[in-house]
């Protein structure tokens, strides 16, 4: 299977019974996670996230319900009761984005926002936004593909190691988004939804 992607622009906030039905669809750990976030408005993008990786688990597995999910010790998300499916989430502000393959993967979505030079040169040797952040979602997509952690990102942008591919990703105006993998090909078409 390639790399299989859905991508959500969210429009407007959640509405207390939707944030409700979305946290009862969680596994529980999951939503114990959410619920104790201090700020509810926080929330939308993580529980939107989870709601497209069940509409990606059903549409490719046809899964009625979120499997087990547990974290390695790096924080990677895995289903321990299906090692042959992987997946990855990410949220920014307004967008969220989830991966399925059938090898490790790891992907990123960045909402376009300022950046100090000092940061853009410190951080990616860059001049403008727009490539700080693709360079960002690529160290970020890496990440999170080889379960390393993200405070691995911090280093100098490397060149890519024999196997592994990134690509960048065509989403929503005003954000970056990109996938990383190792072996396979090119992942499919992004779907594309709002909410």
């Amino acid at each position: 299977m390639s790399i299989e992607l859905w991508a959500a622009r969210l429009e407007r906030p959640l509405t207390d019974r939707e944030t409700a039905e979305l946290l009862r669809l969680l596994p529980e750990e999951r939503r114990q996670r959410l619920e104790r976030l201090k700020q509810p408005e926080k929330r939308r993008e993580p529980l939107c996230a989870y709601l497209f990786l069940r509409r990606a688990l059903w549409e490719q597995y046809r899964w009625r319900d979120l499997p087990e999910i547990r974290l390695s010790s790096f924080g990677k998300p895995y289903f321990p009761d299906h090692p042959d499916v992987h997946f990855n989430l990410s949220h920014t502000a307004g967008a969220v984005l989830v991966a399925l393959s059938d090898r490790p993967v790891g992907a990123d979505i960045e909402h376009i926002r300022p950046v100090s030079q000092r940061a853009m040169r410190r951080l990616a040797d860059v001049g403008t936004e727009r490539a700080f952040f693709q360079s960002w979602v690529r160290r970020e997509a890496l990440a999170k593909r080889s379960g390393t952690g993200v405070g691995t990102m911090l280093s100098a942008e490397e060149p890519l190691r024999p196997g592994e591919q990134f690509y960048l990703l065509d989403t929503f105006p005003g954000y970056v988004a990109g996938v990383a993998t190792r072996g396979g090909g090119p992942p499919g078409p992004v779907r594309k939804y709002t909410l």
